[in-house]
């Protein structure tokens, strides 16, 4: 879908709404009318594609790379250097789901004219036309200058998205630092967020730098010092993420050494609880088998256990005599240090 052609001349739209392709296309080609044409385009179609590739003699390898998705952020020149090609990828945080979203916008640059694709939501232009169209004295500088204001909006729009990072890796770090073991998945989410807009933001440093330097004649020199602020602020968007995939990494670790602790405090607690256990089985199971064999209807029983000093020195006296025998040893075996360990 074509959303905005027009013709721009020292500075200015020459026309207040969108014009047809066609003229657009004959302006581009008659060496009597300066300026340049700029053509929006927003997921096209195939045949749109193709009508504009066939108009403005674009390559047809550049053509396939607009028309595709998930590319890396590249500078190429086509046509023996007439026309420059440029892929950039846009981005914009979504805090309610940690997720980016990403976009791409397809940049065809030549003296007469530039033709932008964009691909994805999180790729709107509108506001990078209305910002140059306030400004004509860069807007005087040619295409270029359409070129630079695109770069200066994607870059701008990566901010955001470090700020958005920073503070969910900040959230993942002050609960694992604070002792408490944090989502592991979203660590390892967050991660691979962080992964895919490195993707996007470091390929583009390059490009950009060489486009800083003047390597490309459709470069206005009097741009230069915008694209180098461009570049530093790539840069430094660059090592902020660099920083937020470290600081990833090691949460990632914490977290993981937390919850190893945590599991092997779970493993000394029921190694108590089953040292407790056992030393209660163990008293109990010589005092019940005693008890049960004195319960026994024996005639040996009934007729000579008959007073209480005799059940009292056979039967209870048994029973002391079985429980300091079973105290003397656990006091000798160390079992009774089940019974004193600390309670966590």
């Amino acid at each position: 879908m074509i959303v905005d052609c027009a013709h721009y001349r020292n500075g200015e739209r020459q026309q207040a709404g969108p014009m047809e392709i066609e003229r657009a296309a004959e302006l581009a080609h008659r060496d009597d009318q300066d300026g340049f044409i700029w053509i929006g385009l927003f997921e096209p179609s195939e045949e749109e594609l193709e009508e504009v590739r066939g108009r403005f003699g674009l390559s047809e390898l550049a053509v396939e790379d607009a028309q595709s998705f998930h590319l890396r952020p590249k500078v190429e020149q086509y046509d023996d250097g007439a026309i420059l090609f440029a892929v950039l990828r846009t981005a914009a945080y979504v805090d309610e789901s940690e997720e980016v979203q990403f976009g791409e916008v397809s940049v065809f640059l030549s003296e007469r004219f530039v033709i932008t694709v964009r691909q994805g939501v999180a790729s709107e232009l509108h506001g990078v036309r209305v910002r140059l169209e306030g400004r004509p004295d860069l807007l005087s500088h040619g295409s270029s200058a359409v070129l630079w204001a695109i770069l200066d909006r994607i870059v701008d729009d990566y901010a955001p998205v470090v700020e958005g990072l920073e503070q969910d890796v900040d959230q993942v770090e002050d609960t694992v630092f604070s002792g408490s073991p944090a989502a592991t998945e979203r660590i390892y989410r967050l991660r691979s967020v962080a992964t895919d807009f490195y993707r996007a933001v470091h390929p583009l440093l390059a490009p950009l730098g060489a486009l800083q330097r003047g390597n490309y004649a459709q470069i206005a020199e009097p741009l230069l010092p915008f694209l180098r602020d461009v570049g530093d602020h790539l840069e430094l968007v660059n090592e902020e993420l660099i920083g937020q995939r470290e600081s990833l990494a090691v949460v990632l670790q914490a977290n993981m050494a937390v919850i190893s602790l945590e599991q092997n405090e779970i493993g000394v607690r029921q190694n108590d609880a089953m040292k407790q256990l056992t030393v209660i089985a163990t008293i109990f199971l010589p005092l019940t088998f005693i008890t049960g064999f004195f319960g026994m209807n024996f005639g040996w029983l009934v007729h000579d256990i008959n007073s209480f000093w005799v059940f009292a020195v056979m039967g209870v006296g048994s029973l002391v005599i079985c429980a300091w025998g079973l105290w003397w040893w656990f006091r000798y075996t160390g079992m009774s240090a089940a019974s004193d360990a600390p309670r966590r």
